[in-house]
């Protein structure tokens, strides 16, 4: 006898709560359920179901079986799901949600690429620096830039960057060099204020991890405009290596403290479900996962 079967049948049985009930939910007899339920518990030559007039109860062997059998029945469900959304043609609307600088710098030449490999998708793309609630505000997947350790959402990386300390020439002529993170406490900071980490710059540093609190003289919620007050000459920034590279290698700005470590930070994208991922969803992830690490 199909054991699949055997332990459809007595999930229906337990949650429906009576042979009836469960015949309706699996579409067969009343007999063939009690069948099915008599073959599995001599199978495994235990009882699982208290039986009486009134009502059913699960045994306690019955408990750590029925437990079991959700969790099998439920990684059949997410693999026959996953088959399915992997061999279906990638269509309809996909909103999107990225960060403002990252999604025109890094996403925005990649997207006609993408429609060319994927016509059938519409793309919808919003881009925030805020962190949004994918689930509540209806995106289907976010590029997130961040060290990701803990969430209920479900993430992939694509590319990493690194938060950089840097400055104009200028600016380092006129007010000197940190030698230390915590000489940027006497520097002029512009501050990008949806840092995780607020006003604590971290670092790892020849002996160890280091933080310093640095005292902000203007603050910005989007990174280009920390970067282009910088190359003015107004003052320290703590921004990603992506956002950097141009003034970098322009010369426009020269990285301080290059001994330590700044942080790492993954780029994500985040989806709500492992389960019944869609194929616009599918297609888009593994289009990334190719094309960003050499975009970046």
């Amino acid at each position: 006898m199909d054991r699949l079967l055997e332990m459809q049948t007595f999930c229906a049985v337990v949650e429906a709560g009576s042979f009836v009930a469960a015949s309706e939910t699996m579409g067969m007899s009343k007999a063939a359920v009690s069948r099915y339920i008599n073959e599995l518990e001599s199978r495994l030559t235990v009882r699982l179901l208290h039986r009486t007039t009134r009502r059913l109860s699960l045994t306690t062997e019955g408990e750590v079986f029925y437990v079991r059998c959700r969790e099998l029945l439920a990684g059949v469900e997410e693999a026959e799901a996953e088959l399915t959304s992997r061999t279906s043609v990638a269509k309809g609307v996909l909103r999107i949600n990225a960060p403002v600088s990252f999604g025109i710098r890094h996403l925005g030449p990649l997207w006609g690429e993408f429609h060319a490999r994927f016509p059938d998708v519409e793309l919808n793309i919003e881009l925030s620096d805020r962190i949004v609630d994918i689930v509540e505000e209806g995106f289907d997947l976010a590029i997130r830039i961040a060290s990701l350790r803990t969430s209920t959402l479900v993430s992939r990386r694509l590319t990493n960057t690194r938060l950089m300390v840097c400055a104009s020439p200028e600016y380092i002529r006129a007010h000197g060099a940190p030698e230390t993170p915590e000489d940027l406490m006497h520097h002029k900071v512009i501050a990008y204020s949806n840092l995780a980490s607020g006003n604590e710059w971290q670092f790892q540093g020849p002996e160890g991890p280091v933080s310093t609190r640095v005292r902000p003289w203007m603050y910005a919620n989007n990174g280009d405009t920390c970067c282009a007050a910088a190359v003015a000459h107004q003052g320290v920034v703590y921004q990603p290596s992506f956002l950097l590279r141009d003034d970098l290698d322009s010369g426009r700005l020269v990285e301080l403290l290059p001994e330590y470590c700044s942080t790492e930070l993954g780029v994500y994208a985040v989806y709500p479900t492992r389960k019944f991922v869609t194929p616009k969803v599918r297609a888009l992830v593994d289009f990334l996962v190719a094309t960003l690490p050499d975009a970046v």
